[in-house]
């Protein structure tokens, strides 16, 4: 069973007396809700607001608004992901972030998702089934020339598979009817992309391997960056020619990710370049959805935005053909290989390639973060503010358990319980807290971590995969904190693992 750390620290239980103080609400009623206060504000640096304001058109207030709006769709749509199943067919966010829709194929599904606050579109098919569409594109890429046909991705919006076409629509056309798939489940669409991968070059921190790439995010024992970058066994360099690390894992074409372990002259550090002589803070890796405003971080180019317009996207570059990238509307050019995306602090991926510039603009795609630490079972570095003290091992932990305070429980399906102890704990400092759950195989368990506002429990970070077991940091402000353990699906005994500042 996958299990993942969590920084060393005790819990404090909070004592009798000041429970009355502050008034808490009873134990027993739970609050499964996403509140974004305060997001929008705390969530991105000046220079991420900048570039937002920048290559989207918003005023500071607008961006930090953009921000938390950004933040509660995609949670949204996580919840309703695995609440509708079969029935979910994909949502997206407005050009302005101000409403999330939801498609859907049933009229329940429907009801559902009006329920928690989206609009609706009823369609035809569902998400699998479209996945389903692409996939088979893709067990076909051989037969898509790279000259004619860049890519292909899921439109939830419009409930089809996009094919796209360069130079005239005959060879997609007869590439989808080599497929074998159902012709009216898919559109072919007149593009004039041809991308390319940022193979030279570098974004976030600059590393050296023959050539030059850039760092994604810092995993505990290295750090993530694409796979076109190198192989494994490559050796590596920093930008200052110190000798830095080797890959372990490497993934091109098909994929496009890699892990490079770092040896003892470097600390994996929880933040991102901001090429103004200072850090982005990274919290967590929450997906973005579609729609939602995201930015990344290059040497070339430095901060640059734009939005998410597809996931599970296909590009056929000369080097061969990569799936399930997700495709943005922000530039970039050579010497952003690698680099890191953002939505507000919330990882997303790293540079892969793409077509055009940041002169006349273009098309951008990365590879999602969250894939490329479930692949090689690596831990996304995260934290409030300069990170732990001591440098973290240069290898990631064979199995065992998390670092912290454990707690334990049984829940039948649909049950909740609260940790620590089934109250609650006070962090009298600012800082990270980190959950670690471990659950039964073959189950759907979540973890919440709530804050008390002076009048209800509020949901401040959490963790909803399909799995057993799941993983929450939050960098917060001191107060009165608590984890919600919930059984999604299925039952069984779990262990949660806990720290705070």
């Amino acid at each position: 069973m996958k299990r993942r750390l969590a920084a060393v620290a005790a819990v404090i239980l909070l004592p009798a007396g000041a429970v009355a103080a502050v008034a808490l609400p009873a134990l027993a009623a739970p609050d499964t809700g996403f509140t974004a206060t305060g997001v929008g504000a705390d969530a991105a640096s000046p220079q991420m607001l900048a570039a937002m304001q920048r290559d989207l058109g918003l005023s500071a207030d607008q961006a930090k608004s953009r921000i938390a709006r950004d933040d509660k769709a995609s949670r949204t749509d996580v919840e309703l992901r695995k609440a509708l199943g079969s029935a979910y067919a994909g949502s997206w966010l407005t050009a302005d972030a101000t409403s999330l829709t939801v498609a859907v194929t049933t009229d329940a599904a429907a009801q559902r998702a009006r329920a928690a606050g989206a609009q609706v579109r009823l369609v035809d098919r569902g998400a699998a089934q479209l996945d389903g569409v692409k996939a088979s594109l893709d067990r076909s890429a051989a037969k898509a020339p790279a000259a004619s046909i860049p890519g292909w991705y899921v439109d939830v919006a419009t409930n089809t598979v996009v094919v796209l076409a360069k130079g005239g629509t005959a060879a997609a056309t007869a590439f989808v009817k080599a497929s074998g798939v159902d012709a009216k489940a898919v559109r072919v669409v007149a593009s004039t992309e041809t991308p390319t991968t940022y193979y030279d070059v570098r974004g976030g921190d600059a590393y050296y391997m023959g050539g030059r790439c850039s760092i994604g995010f810092s995993v505990t024992g290295g750090f993530v960056t694409a796979g076109h970058c190198g192989t494994t066994g490559t050796a590596t360099q920093g930008y200052n020619n110190v000798s830095q690390g080797t890959f372990r894992g490497s993934s091109f074409p098909g994929n496009d990710y890699a892990w490079v372990q770092t040896n003892s002259n470097w600390t994996p550090q929880p933040w991102v370049n901001n090429y103004s002589g200072g850090n982005v803070t990274v919290a967590g890796s929450t997906e973005a959805a579609i729609g939602a405003s995201i930015c990344r971080s290059g040497s070339t180019t430095g901060w640059r935005c734009g939005t998410v317009q597809a996931k599970n996207s296909t590009v056929n570059y000369p080097q061969g053909t990569v799936s399930g990238l997700t495709r943005t509307n922000a530039c970039a050019e050579p010497g952003d290989s690698g680099g890191s995306w953002l939505s507000g602090q919330q990882a997303q991926g790293v540079t892969s390639g793409g077509s055009g510039n940041c002169s006349s603009g273009g098309t951008t795609y990365f590879q999602p973060v969250n894939e490329i630490l479930s692949v090689y079972g690596l831990t996304l570095r995260t934290s409030g503010g300069g990170g732990p003290t001591t440098p973290p091992p240069t290898t990631p932990p064979p199995g065992g358990s998390c670092s912290g305070t454990a707690y334990s429980g049984s829940l039948s399906s649909g049950a909740s319980q609260y940790q620590p102890g089934g109250s609650y704990y006070y962090s009298s400092a600012s800082g990270v807290h980190r959950g670690c759950l471990d659950g039964p195989n073959g189950v759907d368990f979540d973890l919440y971590l709530q804050k008390y506002s002076g009048s209800s429990w509020v949901t401040v970070a959490q963790g909803i995969t399909s799995g057993p077991d799941e993983t929450v940091s939050y960098s917060g402000t001191a107060g009165y904190y608590r984890y919600r353990v919930h059984a999604y699906s299925g039952s069984g005994s779990y262990s949660l693992t806990i720290s705070r500042p």
